[in-house]
């Protein structure tokens, strides 16, 4: 139902944003972010200002606003409940500007799970070193109370794979962060442990992480072995690129993970394979 409600939503914006042949501009974006009475205007038009990397003046303001904005689900517009907010959040992050952090914040501790989990996100993409208290709070009740299913179903009681990863890309490998990330190490879920040790090896650089995401290039499901092959790529561990072009997963996945290795290495992790080796190895790809 979801998939079906979200192909209905992105058909609808592309009708909006090719009337007449002609894309909307960022000047009609904002102004379709301002007005309340049409939320698919509005879904769409954060999207669009994240997308694009808007750097009007007003763009940050008016994404805050709308992350604050709560809607009761618009059925007739195809719309769910916060969907605005959510991509408002999404675009915050994409903008990378510290100005929403506290707007970010007070979204962290709302009800709608999903909102968190976009939330998170963009408060991990701004490297928000505010977001570390309140996320380690959330997550530290461990994998058997914010790791455990809601009841009926198969949502966590915490977006813990978003948290997980957002600790990891604020950078702060203190004690509270790594105790919190080492107890969902050993969580059931695999995207879980992939999101865990991702974040680990990122703040601590210790292989031992990177072999969990390794020996998950080769699980018996399609969805975990991109996972982990996105993680690999985040990280920037080049050990792993032998690994990634063994994996049975599309091409396009595993150039975006090689560019990735690229792109991401810390100058604390190995810098073998060389970056030519790297490129050799994408070429392979096309």
């Amino acid at each position: 139902m979801m998939r079906k409600t979200q192909h209905s939503m992105i058909e609808n914006f592309k009708q909006l944003n090719n009337r007449n042949g002609k894309p909307i501009s960022e000047a009609e974006a904002l102004l379709w972010l301002k007005q309340t009475s049409d939320t698919s205007m509005q879904y769409y038009a954060a999207w669009w200002l994240g997308r694009n990397r808007s750097t009007h003046p007003e763009t940050v303001f008016l994404l805050c606003q709308a992350l604050n904005q709560r809607q009761p689900r618009a059925i007739e517009s195809g719309v769910e409940s916060n969907a605005v907010a959510r991509n408002a959040a999404r675009a915050l992050g994409k903008l990378n500007d510290k100005a929403a952090i506290p707007s970010l914040l007070r979204a962290l501790e709302d009800d709608d799970d999903g909102l968190r989990e976009a939330t998170a996100r963009a408060l991990g993409e701004i490297k928000a070193l505010e977001a570390i208290e309140p996320l380690v709070k959330r997550l530290a009740s461990g994998p058997n109370v914010a790791g455990k299913p809601q009841e009926n179903s198969p949502r966590l009681n915490e977006p813990c794979e978003a948290m997980l990863e957002s600790l990891g890309n604020i950078g702060c490998p203190n004690p509270e962060v790594l105790s919190v990330l080492q107890a969902f190490s050993e969580h059931d879920r695999p995207l879980i442990r992939s999101a865990s040790s991702r974040a680990l090896l990122q703040l601590t650089g210790e292989p031992y992480w990177a072999n969990i995401l390794l020996d998950l290039l080769s699980h018996n499901q399609l969805q975990v072995r991109r996972s982990a092959l996105m993680d690999l790529g985040a990280v920037g561990w080049r050990p792993a690129l032998e690994a990634i072009m063994k994996t049975l997963a599309e091409n396009s996945l595993k150039l975006i993970a090689l560019r990735g290795l690229i792109e991401n290495t810390s100058t604390s992790h190995p810098q073998e394979p060389s970056i030519n080796e790297i490129m050799l190895s994408m070429d392979k790809l096309l």
